[in-house]
């Protein structure tokens, strides 16, 4: 948990602390930072969704009748917020293939650094499901809070927030707008600069993740 939020986690395992490091990089090229990305988001996202209901069902082996554990029902749904959050949703959906999903996109002014959308489309039972929330990058907190907020006024109470790098004003923001959604991040950096970037990041993931520096 991070200070006093308990609805934070931070992840400290060696395989995830190794590839954020190596994704920071600046000669990591866009080829090794999508399947580093993706790599993460697998690894965050099996420990994310470590409460996932299970019932018991019974099943046939080829020695006998036994009664098994599995996901209860398919009611999850992964949102990235374009256009980075796509760099996490494969390795997501790889966990869940079942999982519907939907899209989010926001913008942040350069000079307010607010948040502005400009696309949400979200399965029609949004407020049945679960939904995991997908950004590689928590910075003022400001689009995550957004994001939840639409999915939030379509009737859903179920949410988490997965990021890859967060800034302590980030983390702030969305415990203080939002204490009821879980955060998972894989790590928190120093701070924020004046232009809303975290330090000492990685840089932008969007561009890094589609090549458009």
């Amino acid at each position: 948990m991070y200070q006093n939020f308990p609805n934070i986690t931070i992840f400290d395992h060696p395989l995830i602390t190794h590839k954020l490091s190596v994704l920071r990089q600046q000669e990591t090229g866009p080829k090794l930072f999508r399947e580093l990305v993706n790599e993460i988001a697998m690894l965050m996202g099996f420990e994310a969704m470590r409460d996932l209901p299970t019932e018991s069902v019974h099943i046939k082996t080829p020695l006998m009748e036994t009664d098994v554990k599995m996901i209860a029902g398919k009611k999850l749904a992964l949102v990235p917020i374009l256009r980075a959050g796509l760099g996490m949703l494969d390795g997501v959906l790889a966990l869940v293939p079942s999982a519907k999903i939907g899209h989010i996109g926001l913008y942040r002014d350069h000079e307010t650094l607010e948040p502005h959308e400009y696309y949400c489309k979200l399965p029609e039972d949004i407020e049945n499901r679960q939904v995991i929330l997908l950004d590689p990058m928590l910075a003022t907190g400001g689009s995550a809070s957004a994001a939840i907020d639409f999915i939030k006024k379509r009737g859903c109470t179920n949410i988490k927030f997965m990021a890859i790098l967060a800034a302590p004003e980030g983390l702030t923001r969305l415990s203080k707008d939002h204490p009821d959604v879980p955060v998972f991040c894989a790590g928190v950096d120093e701070r924020l600069n004046e232009y809303g970037y975290i330090l000492p990041g990685l840089g932008d993931a969007g561009d890094r993740l589609f090549g458009t520096l």
